[in-house]
């Protein structure tokens, strides 16, 4: 998703959604009302999307609308989000990028499904969504990302709860976050950090209870995406072996990559998170194609198992995107 300073992946310009393809022609635009206010909502291009986004989002959140002109639910989105923005005030910004005729940013952002709806901050993608969400979720995302959430207490909490974590309390931090759950049993950010200490003491049957508690309208948020990532990528090095034994083979041969790549696993798996990046981004240097660029694409699922505003995550997009877009 989703990026120039930043890297949602996808090197390719395939997309799918739940509607049925057509071959059909379809009218220019996406179906929506014209804005009531043109400096809110604007199209881009893939050469304006640096000045339109990228540096945008350094003065005020932008929201990427990746849209084609076939995509039904495309149609549906459209009038809902603009309507929303508009009524943000200009607390957020909404850019607008047709896929079919600016294939390249979506392909390099990893999108592979549409409608999708990418934050952007800072010059960095901070939070999406996909699908033709109801208008309340898009109100609630926009709060998300202009700074405004479910009230200054739960906020308050959610920080200490995230403050605790940091200092290794993760005891105050769980109760803080069931706290906060017996008040909005849908918090998103609670059932997120609650399941991710439970995953990180070792029980992995009580994350996986904590995040089936979450509303199906919001399953597919990006905090408990991390999550279920994570969990995924532990698994996966669990089964791999020795890491000695792929510095070994890596010693005798810088260039087996397979050596590398399990590697990056098993350092994933041990919280060395600046090493595995570092080796995946080894490989996508050396040899962009390996393995059906298995490289880039497990990075992804590294970043958004950290989450997107991780240190090691946004340092490896940064140099991930200097080695796509050089």
């Amino acid at each position: 998703m989703s990026n120039q300073d930043n890297s949602f992946g996808g090197a390719d310009n395939s997309y799918t959604t739940t509607m049925t393809f057509g071959s059909q022609p379809a009218p220019a635009g996406n179906g929506a009302a014209a804005p009531d206010d043109a400096s809110l909502i604007k199209d881009t291009t893939t050469s304006g999307f640096a000045a339109d986004v990228l540096q945008e989002s350094r003065r005020q959140p932008v929201l990427v609308d990746f849209w084609a002109p076939w995509c039904g639910p495309c149609k549906q989105l459209a009038p809902a989000l603009e309507k929303t923005v508009q009524q943000a005030g200009g607390r957020v910004k909404l850019v607008k990028m047709n896929i079919d005729d600016h294939p390249s940013v979506a392909g390099q952002l990893g999108i592979q499904s549409i409608p999708a709806v990418i934050a952007f901050k800072d010059g960095q993608p901070v939070d999406g969504f996909m699908g033709a969400v109801p208008e309340s979720q898009i109100r609630e995302f926009i709060d998300r990302i202009a700074g405004k959430d479910a009230g200054p207490q739960l906020e308050e909490a959610l920080a200490a709860a995230a403050q605790a974590r940091d200092a290794g309390d993760a005891n105050t931090a769980a109760a803080i976050f069931d706290s906060v759950l017996q008040q909005a049993p849908d918090n998103v950010e609670a059932l997120a950090g609650l399941a991710d200490l439970l995953f990180d003491a070792g029980d992995a049957a009580g994350a996986e209870e904590v995040l089936a508690r979450a509303p199906a309208d919001k399953a597919d948020a990006p905090a408990l995406a991390g999550v279920r990532a994570k969990i995924a990528l532990a698994t996966q090095a669990a089964s791999l072996g020795d890491p000695k034994e792929f510095e070994a083979r890596l010693a005798a041969n810088p260039k087996d990559h397979q050596a590398r790549f399990d590697l990056a696993m098993i350092q994933n798996a041990l919280g060395q998170r600046a090493e595995a990046a570092d080796n995946l981004l080894t490989i996508v240097r050396t040899d962009r194609g390996w393995n059906d660029d298995a490289a880039r694409t497990q990075l992804l699922q590294l970043f958004e198992a950290w989450g997107m505003t991780d240190e090691v995550t946004l340092a490896s997009r940064r140099k991930l995107s200097s080695l796509l877009f050089s």
